[in-house]
C-alpha cells in the first residue's frame, strides 16, 4: 500500500440478518480495492439466526455481542475499537455497494486531507419491485444527488470518517440511541461543530436491498427520522442550518402541501370557491417546487411512474409537518434528551471514557484464520 492511500475498515452493523447478508457481503467481496487495502468487520448485534456465521463466511473480523441488541450506533462502535484502518466505511446490512465504491473512498480521502468524512448515496436501480419501495429509495437517491457537495450531515448507511476524528468527537451517541434513528445526523451535527468538513459525493453508490411498506415509511418518518431530527435542531438553534430534506424549498413545500389539505378539507364543510381555490393554488406550487424531483421520476421509471407518486410523495410532506410539532412539543415539555438513568450514574462517578469499559456486555470477536486472511500483509 502506498503511504498515501488509506487502509480502510468496513463496518457493517447486523441483526438479524442472515437472509440479505450473503448478498450484501459478496458485493463488498466484489469490491475492485485490492484486498491488502482493506479489512471487513461484521457486527452482530445479539442476533438469533445464524447472522454470525453468515459473516464468517465473508469478514475478516466478526464482532458477536451477548444479550439483548444494543443498536447500530452500540454495534459501530464496537466495530471500530476491533478495527487497525486509518479511514472507517460504514456500510448497512442491507446495502451492495458498487464495485467501485471502496476505491472511489480511498482515492477521495487520499485526494482530499481537508475532509473528515464523506457518504455516498443509493443508486437508481433498488432491486425491490414494490411501488413504495421503488418511490423510497428513488426519493433517497434524488436527495443527496441535489445536495452534492459540502454537507451539514453525515449519513451511515454507506459513509466515511477518518479514524482519528471518529475518535476524537467521541463516535456515535449510543447513550441516546439505543435503536436506529438518527445516530448518524447526531454524529455530523457534532463533526460540523468541531470545525471539520463532510462531502456528499453521490457517485459513491450502494443498491438498497430494503423492502418499504406504507407502515416503514411513515414509522421512519416520524419516530426514525423526523421527530427526533427536529427536536436535535431544535436544542441546537440551528433549525435553518441542515441541508438535504430540511433545506428552504422542503419546508415551504412541506407549508404548501398542509395548506393545500387543510384549505380543501375546509371545503368540503363550508363548500366555497375561495377555499378550493387555495388548496388548487397551493397545490400546483407543490408540483413546481418538485418539478425537478418529478422530472427525474418520469425519466427513471416513466410518466405514469411519476403522477402514481404525487399522493405518496404528498404523505411524506404531512408526515414532515407531523415531526415538526412533534420535535417542537418533545423540546417544550422535555428540553434536551436525558441520559439513561445507567449513563447518568456513571457520569456522576466521574467516568471519562466513552463508552464506560465496564458497562459493556460481553463481547465476542472472531477472526479469519491467518492462512486466510492475507491482508495481514498490508496492514498500516
Amino acid at each position: 500500500m502506498s503511504a498515501l492511500q488509506p487502509f480502510l475498515s468496513v463496518i457493517v452493523p447486523a441483526h438479524q440478518a442472515a437472509g440479505i447478508l450473503p448478498m450484501s457481503l459478496q458485493a463488498l467481496r466484489a469490491s475492485h480495492l485490492p484486498a491488502e487495502g482493506w479489512e471487513l468487520i461484521v457486527v452482530d448485534d445479539a442476533s438469533t439466526d445464524r447472522t454470525a456465521l453468515v459473516a464468517a463466511q465473508f469478514a475478516d473480523t466478526v464482532v458477536r455481542l451477548a444479550g439483548n441488541p444494543h443498536g447500530p450506533a452500540y454495534a459501530r462502535n464496537r466495530g471500530v475499537e476491533a478495527s487497525r484502518g486509518d479511514v472507517i466505511v460504514f456500510v448497512d446490512a442491507d446495502v451492495c455497494v458498487h464495485p467501485d465504491t471502496l476505491s472511489r473512498f480511498t482515492a477521495l480521502f487520499a485526494a482530499r486531507p481537508e475532509i473528515s468524512a464523506a457518504f455516498g448515496s443509493y443508486d437508481s436501480r433498488p432491486p425491490a419491485p414494490g411501488f413504495v419501495s421503488q418511490y423510497r429509495n428513488l426519493l433517497h437517491h434524488y436527495v443527496h444527488l441535489r445536495g452534492a457537495g459540502e454537507a451539514e450531515t453525515f449519513w451511515a448507511g454507506c459513509g466515511a470518517i477518518r479514524r482519528a476524528v471518529f475518535v476524537a468527537v467521541g463516535g456515535f451517541d449510543e447513550w441516546h440511541y439505543f435503536r436506529p434513528q438518527i445516530e448518524d445526523i447526531e454524529l455530523g451535527r457534532r463533526l460540523r461543530l468541531a470545525g471539520h468538513r463532510i462531502v456528499l459525493d453521490p457517485e459513491i453508490q450502494g443498491a438498497h436491498l430494503k423492502r418499504w411498506t406504507l407502515r416503514d415509511v411513515l414509522t421512519t418518518d416520524l419516530a426514525g427520522r423526523g421527530v427526533p431530527w427536529m427536536w436535535l435542531m431544535l436544542q441546537e438553534g440551528r433549525s435553518a442550518a441542515y441541508t438535504l430534506n430540511v433545506r428552504s424549498p422542503e419546508r415551504w413545500t412541506t407549508a404548501l402541501v398542509w395548506a393545500s389539505v387543510l384549505a380543501a378539507l375546509g371545503a368540503l364543510f363550508w363548500p366555497h370557491l375561495v377555499l378550493l381555490a387555495e388548496a388548487a393554488t397551493a397545490a400546483a406550487l407543490v408540483l413546481l417546487l418538485n418539478q425537478g424531483f418529478y422530472r427525474f421520476l418520469r425519466r427513471e421509471r416513466g410518466l405514469g411512474f411519476a403522477l402514481a407518486v404525487m399522493p405518496l410523495h404528498a404523505l411524506h410532506y404531512l408526515s414532515n409537518g407531523v415531526s415538526v410539532f412533534g420535535g417542537w412539543l418533545l423540546h417544550t415539555l422535555l428540553g434536551e434528551p436525558q441520559l439513561p438513568a445507567s449513563a447518568a450514574a456513571l457520569a456522576a462517578m466521574g467516568v471519562k471514557t466513552w463508552p464506560p469499559a465496564h458497562a459493556r456486555p460481553s463481547v465476542g470477536v472472531w477472526n479469519r484464520p491467518l492462512e486466510r486472511g492475507a491482508r495481514e500483509a498490508g496492514s498500516p
